[in-house]
């Protein structure tokens, strides 16, 4: 169950964040084993001035198209799955959204089942509804 969030700096049409989180459904299909209904997404548009995404000394040059994946998920995906996913995710914005490779930062955060409620108040991981 990844819950995806995307930062972008604002400009961005509706029709552009449908085509964006489009996109990042498709590759978490591709990606990882999660049924098509497994949709969770979150868009943040900023002000120029208020997302600061630098190269970490790689010498690349980010414009301001500049976005930011952060992916929670709930259980750990190999090593394979995750290359996959940043892979897919850079060629397909790019080609379908125009963002770059350059300027798409992508970071996982796991934890467990625990840690996800869907609704009701209840940790149906836990409970065994899913």
């Amino acid at each position: 169950m990844p819950l995806l969030k995307f930062d972008l700096v604002e400009g961005h049409s509706k029709e552009e964040i449908q085509t964006i989180l489009d996109v990042a459904h498709s590759v978490v299909l591709a990606s990882f084993d999660v049924p098509t209904g497994d949709r969770y997404q979150i868009v943040t548009q900023h002000k120029p001035f208020e997302m600061v995404m630098e190269d970490t000394g790689l010498g690349f040059k980010r414009d301001p198209a500049k976005m930011i994946s952060l992916t929670v998920i709930s259980r750990e995906r190999t090593t394979a799955q995750k290359e996959k996913f940043y892979r897919l995710l850079a060629q397909q914005l790019d080609e379908l959204c125009g963002i770059t490779p350059e300027n798409l930062l992508i970071s996982f955060i796991i934890n467990n089942d625990a840690d996800w409620s869907f609704g009701f108040g209840e940790a149906q991981f836990l409970t065994g509804e899913l």
